[in-house]
Parts: structure tokens; sequence; C-alpha cells
């Protein structure tokens, strides 16, 4: 069983969990930027947690498909349409042999998943099916979706079914609340410059997507000063190197923090405020540009806390679904 891509719409790549164990190497983790959407999306179609899907940034697919499947569309809200008839998103829904899925206009969010019974049976590479498209790397073929293309299935489990009610969904605020972490490098900046960075309500700048997301409006850093060490240049936001986790805060400059997503270079010479806690990781998946959000310091703890509530989250959605 096949799926025909008639178009790929702005940037559609299959995605899953992504390929953890890899970073000391320099190869990202790749996978879903919204990954509480991704696992609804395959329990919705009796799929794995895991399996692979397409993940749809701001313009859905024109999708053909060869046998009857059950899909279900989550995340962003981007209308699906079956032969021109509109369906419910976080809804499991059949399709036929020969139907068309196309999608109308974003709604809201930024990135839909398409899960499709039996998953997008592509090349595991590494671990994951995940498309690292820097490295041409797992996916198909290394890259996003052109049209033209057909992805494979694997074969479908239990028939999926049932829907997801708003109150067991999760999308961000206006101002998106990003919880963080301040890091082993908080010390460069000055108390004021610190106090004013959790002050200032930020906004998504243009240059946002899996590598990082940019967010500019907010007040300059300012920086304790410092003879720099060899190797770091001239200004004050570079280190001489530094490895950088998922999550991290760069700030080249002082002017602009990047929150390092999915698809980030794993070293560099940028020093970090800090990392966005894993709970809120989806949530950035789903910003568009020019959407506000502010920072919120937490300790470690309040971190731990967050994850478990995301984890209990989880559980109330597999639970619903009889998982």
């Amino acid at each position: 069983m096949a799926v025909n891509v008639i178009s790929p719409g702005l940037s559609t790549t299959v995605q899953d969990l992504g390929r953890p164990g890899y970073y000391h190497l320099g190869i990202p983790l790749s996978g879903g930027m919204d990954r509480f959407a991704l696992r609804a999306a395959n329990m919705l179609v009796g799929n794995d947690e895991g399996a692979a899907v397409l993940e749809a940034v701001f313009m859905g697919p024109e999708l053909e498909f060869t046998q009857p499947a059950t899909i279900a569309i989550t995340g962003g809200e981007l209308p699906p349409k079956v032969n021109g008839d509109e369906r419910p998103t976080w809804e499991a829904f059949p399709v036929k042999a020969g139907d068309r899925l196309s999608f109308g206009y974003l709604k809201s969010g930024a990135r839909a998943y398409i899960a499709i019974s039996g998953g997008v049976d592509v090349p595991v590479k590494l671990g994951s099916r995940s498309t690292y498209t820097l490295g041409a790397l797992g996916g198909h073929e290394g890259r996003a979706l052109k049209a033209g293309d057909s992805l494979p299935l694997g074969a479908a489990g239990a028939g999926g079914k049932g829907a997801i009610p708003a109150n067991l969904r999760r999308q961000p605020g206006t101002p998106a609340e990003l919880r963080m972490l301040p890091g082993l490098y908080w010390h460069r900046i000055t108390a004021a410059a610190g106090k004013q960075f959790f002050a200032d309500t930020w906004k998504v700048a243009p240059e946002a997507d899996r590598i990082g997301y940019r967010f500019k409006g907010g007040t300059a850093l300012e920086f304790v000063p410092r003879e720099q060490p060899f190797g770091a240049g001239s200004n004050p936001s570079n280190i001489v190197d530094a490895c950088y986790p998922y999550g991290s805060i760069q700030v080249p400059g002082g002017t602009e923090p990047i929150v390092l997503h999915r698809d980030a270079v794993s070293g560099g010479g940028y020093m970090m405020l800090g990392c966005v806690i894993s709970a809120d990781m989806d949530l950035i998946g789903q910003l568009q540009p020019h959407s506000p959000a502010r920072f919120t310091e937490v300790s470690m703890d309040q971190a731990l806390t967050a994850r478990a509530d995301r984890q209990a989250a989880l559980a109330r959605l597999r639970a619903h679904l009889g998982r």
C-alpha cells in the first residue's frame, strides 16, 4: 500500500519521535516538533505512538490513497478535506482507494500531523524514520516531499477510532508562556538584564524553523564586563565553545534569543542563557511568526513537576482512547 503525493504543501516531511543517541556525533534528534500531537494522531488511527507520520508546516499537502486507510490530523488547526468535503481534526476517519486528502487554510498553530494507519514505512536510519533535511538523512530520500513521490505504508493494526476533545489537547496561550531554567552562562549578564529578559514580551521572528526559533522585540542584554578568553572573539555573547542541548537559548550579539529545536546543531561558540524545559518545547513548534511569547524562570523541581504533568496528560489521553 502506498500514498501518492499530488502536491507537497509548503514543507512536509516524514517524522517520528526522533533519533536520540547521536548528538555527540553532531546528528540532532529530529522528529516531530510537537510530540504530543504526533503521539495523539498515531493513537487515533491505531498505530504505535512512535510510528512515522507527516509533519506539514503552514500548508497541507494533497495526497491520493491507493488502498483504504484510517487517518487523523492533529496539532495546528489545518482543516482536512476528502474529495473536497471537510473532515474534523483530532478525530479518526476512513478513506477509500482513490480518495484525495487536501487541506484548507491554517486557522491556528503552525504544524499539523497526518497519521495514517500502518504508519509511513520509509527505511529506518539510525533507529528512526525522521527526516533531517540538512544532513539528507532519514524520511523519504532525506528531504521534504515533492509532487510525484510515493510513500509506502506499513501493515495496519487494529482499526483506529475516536476523537480527542479540546480539554485533552494543548495549544500555546497568548502570549505563549515558555518556562526555562537559567544555565551555566547566566552569570554573564547583569542582574538587571536577567530581570528584564523575563519581564519583556518577545515575538517570534520570521526565522523560525526546525533548527531553531528566533525571538525579537525585547531589550538587548547587558553583559558583565570581562576580558574575553582567547578564541572567543570580541563580542561578549561569544564563548570559546560549548555543547548545545535541545531547548537551549543562545543570544548572538545579545539582542535576539534563539531557542534551538529538533534539527539544531550540537555545539558552537555562543553563550546560552539556559534551556526551555522539555514540557514546553511542543508549544514552540506551534508558534507562528509574530506570535507573542514570554520566558518564565522555573527551578529544577518545577521543571520536573511540569514533565510529570505532561506524562499525566498523555496517560489521560491513552485512557480516553482505551490504549
